[in-house]
């Protein structure tokens, strides 16, 4: 049962994380440029709340530290990613 909560855990995570990613690219595409204060505001408010997500189910034993590190480096590869894409 405990394998079970584990991955449901880091499911919620990962969509949580995609949620993130395809935020920012509806906001990146429609709203603002990566230089607006709004599209850093929102992101670093979201990736602060991945990460307390993360660190809250680490805490609880739901989730493994460095797969939640990973999760998170790998979400901050796909904004940089996107990031890039939408200056050049």
């Amino acid at each position: 049962m405990a394998t079970g909560h584990r991955e449901k855990a880091y499911e919620l995570l990962k969509a949580d994380a995609h949620k993130i990613l395809k935020l920012i690219e509806v906001q990146m595409e429609n709203l603002t440029m990566p230089q607006c204060p709004l599209y850093e505001e929102v992101l670093d408010t979201q990736m602060f709340g991945l990460s307390r997500e993360i660190d809250f189910a680490v805490r609880l034993g739901l989730v493994n530290e460095d797969d939640g590190k990973e999760l998170l480096e790998s979400l901050e590869r796909q904004l940089s990613a996107l990031h890039e894409a939408s200056i050049k």
